[in-house]
């Protein structure tokens, strides 16, 4: 039986590179949450080609591109932050990382450029998994785990992620990195 790294909220898992499904194919995922009956988070790289203020009626003008948090509930919007004491009722996942918080609170905040586009990440969806299906997944070796980084979610380009998460692990995980996309590049 494979040794699993424990996870928890603020734990990144990194898809392994030769997994086929498009939803997590080299995606990198923050858990916000992780219980005994469930998990849930948003894969930080993977940017959509929409901005905030074009999919939200009401919206502050905001220069901020959307990304997809995964399959579940895509008629659904989420943002992780750094924020955390400025904006009331978020839930700090990791140090510099913060989930959710008053929507209201938000706006304002937004409108007077109190968060700005380097402060905020904003999901459609998110990904989910039910009591045990994620042990199954790590202990099958779909998920390389990390400890979460504001920095990945705020600072690298979404298509740098993945590798870079991967390479400042070490060891093996940095040969790994150098896994072409596709294995016909190779």
């Amino acid at each position: 039986m494979r040794k699993v790294n424990a996870v928890h909220a603020g734990s990144m898992l990194i898809a392994e590179p030769f997994m086929l499904d498009p939803y997590f194919r080299r995606s990198v995922i923050l858990l916000c949450e992780h219980e005994e009956e469930s998990s849930l988070g948003f894969i930080i790289n993977k940017q959509l080609d929409i901005k905030v203020s074009d999919l939200i009626q009401d919206m502050p003008d905001f220069d901020q591109f959307v990304y997809y948090g995964g399959p579940v509930q895509t008629d659904t919007l989420h943002y992780i932050h750094n924020v955390g004491e400025l904006l009331e009722d978020s839930v700090a996942i990791a140090p510099g990382l913060f989930w959710g918080g008053s929507f209201e609170k938000l706006r304002f905040l937004i409108d007077k450029q109190l968060i700005l586009p380097d402060n905020i990440r904003f999901y459609v969806g998110y990904s989910g998994w039910t009591e045990g299906q994620l042990e199954d997944e790590l202990q099958y070796g779909s998920w390389i785990t990390e400890s979460g980084d504001a920095n990945y979610v705020f600072r690298f380009k979404p298509d740098q992620v993945w590798q870079s998460v991967l390479e400042q692990k070490g060891s093996v995980y940095s040969v790994i990195a150098q896994v072409p996309e596709s294995l016909t590049l190779n």
